[in-house]
């Protein structure tokens, strides 16, 4: 199989226990490249812990957990560029302006300025941010859909292969998070890059995913959902996978 075929995510039988707590137990799944596959469940089914054990922030208790073929807690480094995260809050720094904000990962990876500001603009314009003036806007002066899509461009602006969203619409009011689901969706298909989307709402992930797994404690799969693109504009469909994954 050519590297291409292969996932760029694996997790095998993983358990992780905290004490005597299983936050994930026996977990199994595989994230096919170019795919947008969300990880749905309630507060509390595990999935924000499966999210950090693909991210490489701590490691499984047992299994096995690859991401581009790698251990990315033992080759967290190695992974550097390669993901990129996107969060609930957009974390965005306070004493930065707007294309300061989305160049900073540039920076981190050592690219010169002319470089940064020249991506840093780039990116802000697919995400919809353009113009001088809101550029030079500082978090405190921005809507938090724009502040959003500025965090979205932050994670972007790396060229990474795999995008995590960990909960970024939930805070957003609904017409907003649809227009960003809808814009962001739309952005990774066409960019070719693999998606992971932790949400805890249900047209989140129907909306945008080619693959919903809906997690029960301790982050077991009570439903693997695949959504054929057509399906996005069926109501009927839409309707019962709703309560199918309601009821799971």
């Amino acid at each position: 199989m050519s590297e291409t075929a292969k996932p760029l995510i694996v997790l095998d039988h993983v358990d992780k226990r905290f004490g005597n707590h299983f936050a994930v137990r026996d977990l199994s799944f595989t994230v096919d490249r170019g795919a947008i596959v969300a990880l749905l469940g309630r507060t509390g089914a595990g999935k924000s812990t499966a999210l950090h054990l693909v991210m490489g922030v701590m490691p499984p208790s047992a299994g096995t957990v690859r991401v581009e073929g790698l251990d990315p807690y033992a080759d967290f480094k190695k992974l550097r560029g390669k993901l990129a995260v996107s969060f609930q809050t957009d974390r965005l720094l306070p004493w930065r302006n707007t294309l300061d904000n989305v160049a900073l990962g540039l920076q981190i990876l050592g690219l010169g300025a002319a470089e940064r500001r020249r991506r840093a603009e780039e990116w802000l314009a697919n995400v919809k941010i353009t113009g001088a003036q809101n550029l030079a806007k500082y978090p405190h002066e921005l809507s938090g859909g724009m502040r959003q899509r500025a965090s979205l461009a932050r994670a972007l602006a790396v060229d990474p292969s795999l995008l995590l969203l960990d909960e970024s619409f939930s805070q957003l009011d609904h017409v907003t998070s649809e227009a960003l689901r809808r814009d962001v969706a739309e952005l990774v298909r066409r960019l070719g890059k693999t998606c992971v989307l932790i949400t805890h709402r249900i047209d989140d992930a129907l909306e945008m995913a080619d693959r919903v797994l809906v997690l029960t404690a301790p982050a077991a799969v009570a439903l693997d959902l695949a959504i054929r693109p057509e399906k996005r504009t069926d109501k009927a469909w839409l309707a019962e996978q709703h309560r199918a994954v309601a009821a799971a």
